[in-house]
């Protein structure tokens, strides 16, 4: 919510009062099946009706010549009534005997399910209806499944119109037998199954005497028996920049605190920047009499820091203790509605937060039939359906496992400008790109000088210490260039050594896999092994195929003098066309998982120190480039420093 948006609903007490809890509420069911009707209903038989408003509907019908419906008591668009369909999602308060409900109506057809996402995304439980007499449609299996997709994990089944079948238990039990059978098949447990006629009134309040054979609790009873979640103040901290406000000197950072609590002095972490400072004060709208010390989740607030950062929309803010996870690429499960299908390779607009950014499905993991629940392979998502999906964002992005903090575990995709799908986050196997994000676990540790200088090594080698990092797909030539590399340096007296993916993964990482969280931390050890030998005079030949560009970043600050990030380029139809040793082959055939190029992603340098294009240049040709790239960066300065004396060189060679 915007700073300058009012609150119109009612709020929770303060302090530690849950006497009159808040329950959000979505309603969601096949078209006709009595939603609406159930709604306007329980704002009748609650008395949660404001004044007036059942005479002045009454009124409208009659003017219009149409019969009272229960459903005009919160249709909100006159456009819906001409059309006799609920469009939008639609928020109204009902009050219960023990708490605040926020009723979320969605849409029940398929053209308007992408509103149903919208309100099902801020709802703590459901109800799922049922026509009685028409049973289980699709649409019903795609909302519990929808539900499930989620979060949503506390669900009561309606099965409405009982008037219509004489209130026979036996069609209630049928119905609820299948549709249990369904919802424990996607994994949801239901919390009970209600038999109700919205239109008479029969177990919406009270007890039907006409259903004497249920013994169950009426709809509003299982308002009042859902948990409501977990005060978001309780979580770690979120706070989403969603403007910057410029007044007098000060400038306010302005947002919704979307979890966990912030108070003046805090120190805060801003991602993906990873920048830290402290907060110098609260501000709000109105401004206060008195300061404001501390706010909490759900509070719209600005902030001013104590010293200026850049920090800008969709920047999180977090305390150290718990930052969220920061990288460019993610898992997700998606409910796809966009007119056109979502591709491979295709660029999308993502909101999560506050945060917009272009993002490209990398891999479409597999699709799954709502109906038949059957995994099956594709290279596209169609209208109406789930996948397991991964993106890749065009820069870094501050997300949160949705099991974990759902708040930055959803996001919404955009096609054309329209809302297309939704999808919850999934980090599994997903590494922390944040530069730094590593602790040093280990205390007392101090830097050590053993007497001999980078100088010193230099000129006793005749070259600088330096890490040259091939990075490149599988199949392009970084390991038969390696080898060749080092051969022909030694040959040349030069102090060298490779470290290659195979034999590293054999000893140092042979407790490695190849998901991303671990490929990352493969990148990271060999770049400090990489440094350490950098350090001591060596010029290390470093091949890894190391896919993402953050990693080679992170190398990159272990010795920033010595790093020179060499590109062997080639494309992927080039190294499929090598593939010496069968994998391209092996991971077309689904038999290798996470093989980059084909089911995981590989991100190009953007400006390498050297590209070496194999697919253009011979060996010998890779080889010679190679070597005089070797003799102008780190055996130059060396005879440049030589010539003009030790004592006047005063580079570190690191």
């Amino acid at each position: 919510m915007k700073a300058t948006e009012k609150k119109t609903a009612p709020q929770l007490q303060a302090g530690n009062d849950w006497a009159r809890q808040q329950l959000k509420l979505v309603i969601v069911g096949h078209v006709d099946h009595g939603k609406s009707t159930l709604v306007g209903r329980l704002l009748h038989d609650t008395h949660s009706l404001p004044d007036g408003k059942m005479e002045a509907i009454q009124a409208s019908c009659k003017k219009r010549g149409m019969p009272f419906e229960w459903s005009f008591l919160m249709d909100a668009l006159q456009t819906e009534r001409d059309q006799g369909i609920t469009i939008d999602t639609t928020q109204i308060w009902l009050k219960t005997p023990q708490r605040d409900v926020v009723i979320i109506d969605a849409p029940g057809h398929k053209e308007f399910l992408k509103n149903m996402i919208t309100g099902a995304s801020q709802a703590d439980a459901a109800l799922v209806i049922i026509d009685a007499k028409e049973g289980i449609r699709e649409q019903s299996k795609r909302h519990g499944y929808l539900l499930h997709l989620l979060g949503v994990r506390q669900i009561a089944v309606l099965v409405n119109k009982m008037d219509m079948v004489d209130y026979a238990e036996n069609v209630f039990r049928q119905i609820e037998q299948d549709y249990r059978e369904y919802l424990k098949s996607v994994g949801v447990e239901p919390n009970c199954f209600i038999p109700i006629s919205a239109r008479e009134g029969d177990c919406v309040v009270e007890p039907s005497k006409r259903m004497a054979w249920y013994k169950g609790e009426s709809v509003t009873q299982m308002l009042d028996v859902f948990r409501v979640a977990e005060p978001e103040d309780h979580q770690p901290l979120r706070f989403p920049i969603q403007d910057i406000y410029k007044f007098d000197e000060r400038r306010i950072l302005a947002g919704r605190i979307e979890s966990g609590t912030l108070r003046v002095g805090d120190s805060l972490v801003f991602s993906p920047t990873n920048t830290h400072v402290k907060i110098a004060s609260i501000e709000s709208w109105p401004a206060q009499k008195t300061p404001i010390m501390q706010a909490s989740a759900g509070q719209s607030v600005g902030i001013t820091l104590e010293d200026q950062i850049f920090v800008e929309r969709g920047h999180v803010a977090s305390h150290e203790q718990h930052m969220p996870v920061v990288t460019n690429f993610f898992r997700a499960r998606i409910f796809w509605l966009g007119q056109k299908p979502l591709e491979i390779d295709k660029r999308y607009k993502i909101k999560l937060a506050s945060c917009e950014m272009m993002a490209e499905v990398r891999v479409i993991e597999h699709v799954i039939d709502s109906d038949t629940l059957e995994q099956l392979k594709a290279t596209s998502v169609t209208r109406g359906n789930v996948a397991e999906v991964t993106f890749r964002t065009r820069g870094m992005v501050a997300v949160d496992d949705f099991n974990t903090n759902a708040r930055l575990g959803r996001f919404v995709i955009l096609q054309d400008y329209d809302v297309a799908g939704g999808g919850i986050i999934s980090l599994e196997g997903v590494a922390d790109q944040r530069v730094g994000a590593a602790e040093v676990k280990s205390k007392n540790i101090f830097d050590v000088d053993f007497g001999v200088t980078a100088q010193q090594r230099a000129v006793a080698n005749g070259h600088l210490g330096g890490i040259l990092w091939f990075t490149g797909l599988s199949g392009s030539g970084k390991s038969t260039l390696a080898k060749l590399l080092q051969k022909r340096l030694f040959d040349k007296g030069y102090n060298v050594f490779c470290l290659d993916g195979d034999n590293i993964r054999k000893g140092l990482n042979r407790d490695l896999g190849f998901e991303p969280g671990d490929r990352s931390e493969n990148i990271r050890r060999v770049g400090e092994v990489a440094a350490l030998f950098a350090q001591a005079g060596t010029i290390v030949i470093s091949s890894f195929i190391s896919p993402y560009r953050e990693d080679r970043k992170k190398v990159r600050m272990m010795a920033p003098d010595a790093f020179h990030n060499i590109y062997i380029n080639a494309s992927l139809e080039a190294c499929e066309k090598r593939d010496t040793k069968g994998l391209y082959k092996q991971a077309r055939a689904g038999k290798i998982t996470e093989f980059t190029g084909i089911s995981a992603p590989y991100e190009a340098p953007t400006n390498p120190d050297l590209i070496v294009d194999t697919e253009h240049m011979s060996v010998e040709e890779s080889v010679a480039a190679l070597v005089r790239y070797v003799e102008h960066n780190l055996v130059e300065p060396v005879k440049n420093m030589m010539t003009d004396g030790v004592g006047d060189y005063v580079g570190t060679g690191i």
